[in-house]
């Protein structure tokens, strides 16, 4: 035997004989439930973490990977800190933006973020040229006060381009009459769709001169946006922009959106832990198993005991029979989540063709597929979860087998 004598007898013990057809029955629904556990688990989180990679991806694609301002007032030399910015070589792309929120009227009324750009440099921080449906960016020129709003903006203004949509702003301004709300006439120059809801119906854009003229901010700006070439290093980078631009602000975009990417988090945790309850399921179908096997192996247990096996050699055998139960369940699950991950376009393509529905709208999700990131840490992870559980689930009945009194198991015998 070339083999430790309980592996070897855990091994024998994993294919039961014909008259113990129910308890290989039980191993069997066992093995099956750690599978589809472990299968759903992958491919949820899977689907999941594409879903966030697709969100992040939209956001900031739009949004600055870090930001540059000063502390409650306008950035007055902000070329000063665009050199300063650009001369990092993590950094791709700055441009300066005055922004600031403010009531549009067209047909109706709807509050937004305005935001004055210079179209040459936008162009460095995001693809706003790119998601343009009507018009062109460079229609922002200096003294037209045009202005590009978002394509959900403009519907529900009930504006489209070449009419007139009204700025009023917080600030006010004396005249005879007392304080009125500084307000200004654009004119609707271009739509764009950026495929993010926040963006298409909170968002509009204008010069960057027109807005400063509006908002009687001089030469300042509000801040300057950076686009880096690597996003995940956004902090490091905004940490060392700190040092050399001392007395400015800086921020990234993961200090600004932290709530939404941590309830982002949050929500794949819950979900994780609410399906390991299926691969709990399948343990505690293990548990019952492994019992049905103690019992039915009495006298097996006893004879082995009176030949020298000690307890804890009885121990090992049924913990190592559970424990390949676990194995055998943790990877098929593995190989049929990465497996219907990498195939759940196709198959969800499939399951529309056949019922003839539409499970995604474009219009509705803004994607055309469903966003799929299959992660190693995550498929490591749940396989290490589901070992675990079935390695749990088997000490109990193996703890039981190796309290087995030879002299009792062996008397009606």
């Amino acid at each position: 035997m070339f083999k430790p004598i309980p592996v070897a007898i855990g091994l024998r013990y994993l294919r039961a004989k014909r008259r113990n057809g129910f308890i290989s029955f039980i191993s069997l629904a066992s093995i099956a439930g750690i599978a589809l556990g472990v299968t759903a688990l992958i491919t949820t989180l899977a689907v999941m973490s594409g879903f966030q990679r697709e969100i992040r991806d939209r956001m900031l694609q739009m949004a600055a990977h870090a930001t540059v301002s000063a502390y409650g007032e306008p950035l007055g030399d902000w070329q000063q800190a665009v050199a300063k910015a650009t001369a990092d070589p993590r950094v791709a792309g700055a441009a300066p933006y005055v922004e600031k929120e403010a009531l549009l009227s067209g047909a109706r009324n709807q509050p937004a973020i305005v935001r004055g750009v210079l179209p040459t440099h936008e162009r460095k921080v995001s693809v706003l040229a790119d998601k343009m449906v009507l018009g062109k960016l460079d229609s922002l020129s200096p003294g037209s006060f045009n202005i590009v709003l978002g394509k959900e903006l403009a519907l529900w203004l009930g504006v489209g381009v070449g009419d007139s949509v009204v700025m009023t702003t917080s600030d006010f301004r004396s005249t005879p009459l007392g304080a009125v709300p500084q307000l200004k006439r654009f004119t609707v120059s271009g739509l764009f769709e950026a495929g993010y809801n926040e963006f298409d119906r909170g968002m509009a854009f204008v010069n960057l001169s027109d807005m400063q003229r509006v908002l009687r901010m001089g030469e300042g700006v509000t801040g300057v946006r950076l686009r880096l070439h690597d996003m995940d290093q956004s902090w490091e980078v905004a940490r060392d922009l700190a040092v050399k631009l001392g007395g400015l602000r800086i921020s990234d975009w993961t200090s600004e959106n932290a709530n939404m990417f941590r309830a982002l988090k949050m929500e794949k945790t819950i979900m994780a832990i609410l399906l390991s309850l299926i691969i709990a399921m399948g343990a505690f179908n293990l548990v019952s198993s492994q019992v049905m096997l103690v019992t039915d192996k009495q006298a097996d247990i006893a004879i082995l005991r009176t030949l020298g096996l000690t307890p804890r050699g009885v121990m090992q055998v049924f913990v190592v029979q559970g424990t390949l139960i676990g194995v055998i369940g943790t990877v098929l699950g593995v190989i049929g989540g990465v497996v219907l991950t990498l195939n759940l376009e196709h198959i969800l393509k499939a399951i529309e063709a056949v019922l003839g529905v539409q499970l995604l709208p474009e219009d509705v999700y803004y994607i055309t597929g469903l966003p799929t990131d299959l992660q190693g840490s995550d498929v490591a992870i749940i396989a290490a979860v589901a070992l675990a559980m079935a390695f749990l689930a088997t000490i109990y009945p193996a703890w039981r087998a190796a309290r087995t009194a030879p002299a009792e198991a062996l008397r009606y015998e």
